[in-house]
């Protein structure tokens, strides 16, 4: 029986696998902006924000970022939910 593997809807209809997910970081902090820069330049950036502005930055285990516009709790708790459901199951 195949097992269908978690996302996270990061908005507008985005999704990530949240096993691959690192961490989850707000946009604010000049050092993250600077990440963000250094990734975008590197292409490693992965932007979801459909054009708003970035609020959340996900640390991939790749080591690309994928910018969400929804606050990282927002995020968090749609997290915990699903893992809350799958161990449901």
């Amino acid at each position: 029986m195949s097992r269908e593997e978690p996302f996270l809807n990061i908005g507008f209809g985005n999704m990530v696998r949240s096993d691959k997910i690192v961490s989850m970081m707000s946009a604010d902090a000049a050092p993250i902006k600077r990440m963000v820069q250094f990734a975008r330049d590197e292409g490693r950036a992965v932007d979801g924000t459909c054009g708003r502005k970035t609020r959340t930055v996900i640390v991939m285990d790749s080591g690309h970022l994928v910018l969400s516009a929804l606050n990282s709790d927002t995020l968090s708790g749609r997290s915990s939910r699903e893992r809350n459901d799958s161990n449901e199951e």
